[in-house]
């Protein structure tokens, strides 16, 4: 079982410090009215009044009291003593009950606060009627009526306090999550942007090099016998040079291919079937079925990027002699694809990407197909080339102004 007692709730300084002058105050008029009136026991009522004030003024002062909850506790304790001792020679102490209620509420535990206020209550009005002599129902109304408001103002500024302290806590829970929030959604969109930055940099740059490499091998070996054919191959690999600089730079523009910037999607398929074809040993041809329709301009990209990818594939581990690219609009979708004569391979014994060896290629055309709610799927077997399928569901409504 718990036996710590809760700590009391904080009260402002100004507040507190109206308090402790309200109790100096009552108990200077109480000393006032005793020498003035010419009333019995007039010293001792002073010297009471005067250690009553005196330490009832070094509550806020002594930062242990402050600080302390047994400390605090304490001096309310002397407080009372006093208060008692001047009770018992002067009828006028009973004002100093009110404010001590106060204190008793706000460094008491509930149910001792409660105790002590109905005991001080209790001692107050049985004073009074000592030093009166008698006793009337209108003496017990005063006190009693003074604990009560005493008891239903500093409860409900308990209660709504505690309930400012939920909400303040709720709200800076709500502060941790939105920043534990927008730290998540920071996270994931560098990660999205990372992982689109790779996929841009395969289908481009990385092919775009790697035909400059086979195309300058083609031309080394071309020399010294056929000097007209290395200068071919290395005027082809100049002009992939040309045109990689191009994606390049329109990559760190973020623009869209320039391959689309003057040619619609099957017109961009179509002139990179004709440069795969004079750049390299491979006979690529396009074919189009369908009514051409216009796609949002991240579906032609996908598409343009995957036909890329999927013919620098074959340039470089089939082994094909012919690839055909074919673009089907098939009403709610569009199709795109690859078909070559290579050597094949088994889609299960895929090696897994490995920065010198490359292997992103087929992840990152699946990545593209992914987040466009697409599929694609591969079918090839080890000396019967291989079939590369991409499908792309259509919006509802296309507009036309989503094209570049």
């Amino acid at each position: 079982m718990n036996t710590v007692a809760p700590a009391p709730t904080p009260t402002s300084r100004a507040l507190a410090w109206c308090l402790h002058l309200l109790i100096i105050a009552l108990l200077a008029l109480a000393a006032g009215r005793a020498v003035t009136g010419s009333r019995p026991h007039t010293a001792m009522t002073v010297a009471l009044a005067g250690a009553c004030a005196a330490v009832s003024a070094a509550g806020p002062l002594v930062p242990r009291i402050r600080r302390s909850r047994r400390a605090a506790t304490w001096w309310l304790g002397v407080v009372g003593v006093l208060w008692l001792g001047l009770l018992t020679v002067s009828a006028d102490g009973v004002w100093v009950a009110f404010p001590l209620y106060f204190l008793q509420l706000h460094l008491l535990p509930r149910r001792t606060g409660l105790a002590a206020v109905a005991a001080t209550a209790l001692v107050a009005i049985a004073a009074f009627a000592a030093h009166t002599g008698s006793f009337s129902p209108a003496m017990a109304i005063g006190p009693a009526l003074g604990a009560a408001v005493a008891v239903a103002v500093v409860w409900g500024y308990q209660t709504l306090y505690r309930e400012s302290e939920q909400r303040r806590k709720l709200i800076e829970e709500l502060t941790a999550t939105r920043a534990d929030l927008a730290r998540a959604q920071h996270t994931a969109g560098v990660l999205a942007e990372r992982e689109r930055l790779a996929r841009e940099i395969h289908d481009t740059l990385a092919q775009g090099l790697s035909s400059i490499q086979l195309l300058l091998r083609a031309a080394e070996r071309a020399l010294p016998g056929t000097p007209e054919t290395a200068a071919r191959h290395v005027d082809q690999a100049r002009q992939a040079a040309v045109d990689n600089l191009a994606e390049a730079r329109r990559f760190v523009a973020a623009l869209t291919p320039p391959a689309l910037d003057s040619h619609t999607l099957a017109g961009a398929l179509e002139r990179l079937c004709t440069t795969t074809s004079a750049r390299h040993r491979l006979a690529a041809h396009f074919h189009l079925t369908g009514r051409a329709a216009p796609l949002p301009t991240a579906h032609e990209v996908a598409l343009l990027r995957i036909a890329q990818s999927a013919l620098a594939n074959t340039v470089r581990h089939a082994d094909a002699t012919t690839a055909d690219v074919t673009l089907s609009y098939l009403g709610d979708r569009v199709a795109l694809d690859v078909v070559d004569d290579g050597t094949g391979f088994d889609p299960g014994l895929l090696p897994a990407p490995d920065p010198e060896n490359g292997g992103f290629g087929l992840p990152a055309m699946r990545a593209r197909m992914h987040a466009l709610g697409g599929t694609l799927t591969i079918a090839s077997a080890p000396g019967h080339g291989t079939t590369l399928a991409a499908r792309l569901p259509l919006p509802p409504t296309t507009d036309p102004e989503d094209r570049p």
